[in-house]
């Protein structure tokens, strides 16, 4: 199969989230077929939907793969299963939390599994990290990510340094 560029948000807000997240880019990086272009920044955002719980550290990777869509998912499942991710609350608290975001530009959809994740334009915490390693990316069907950003400004999101 071609390479395809495609998008992975990541997210934590348990046992240490920042080195949960930048463990989780390397783990990437290793998934047979795939490789890591670009690192966004960590961003710190308050939760979303269940807000009793500590704010995320979020970001995303640009990554080139050969794998299909489902099988990239299923690799990424596989590491937030290896960082002991338990899906108890929705929206709820999470050691790490692996998303396509986007995929080679296309809309796709088959069980467990919608790309772009439908609330992608809607979320300061995928925009900003998307925004920082491709900064012309277009979410099928919801418009460029850059100009999705400034309609979320009022969403609590923190830049932190390197």
């Amino acid at each position: 199969m071609k390479a395809i560029r495609a998008v992975v948000a990541l997210g934590s807000n348990l046992e240490d989230p920042a080195a949960q997240v930048r463990t989780a880019f390397d783990e990437i990086g290793s998934i047979p077929g795939t490789k890591v272009l670009k690192r966004s920044a960590l961003f710190r955002t308050a939760p979303v939907g269940f807000l009793d719980q500590d704010p995320f550290i979020n970001a995303c990777a640009l990554v080139e793969t050969t794998l299909a869509p489902k099988a990239l998912l299923d690799a990424l499942l596989a590491i937030e299963r290896l960082h002991g991710r338990v899906r108890e609350i929705p929206n709820g608290p999470r050691t790490l939390d692996l998303d396509i975001v986007l995929y080679g530009g296309i809309a796709h959809h088959e069980h467990g599994l919608t790309i772009p994740h439908p609330r992608a334009g809607e979320r300061a915490f995928v925009l900003a990290p998307l925004v920082d390693v491709w900064p012309d990316a277009e979410i099928p069907g919801q418009g460029r990510a850059a100009e999705l950003l400034g309609r979320v400004r009022d969403q609590a999101i923190e830049k932190l340094a390197a």
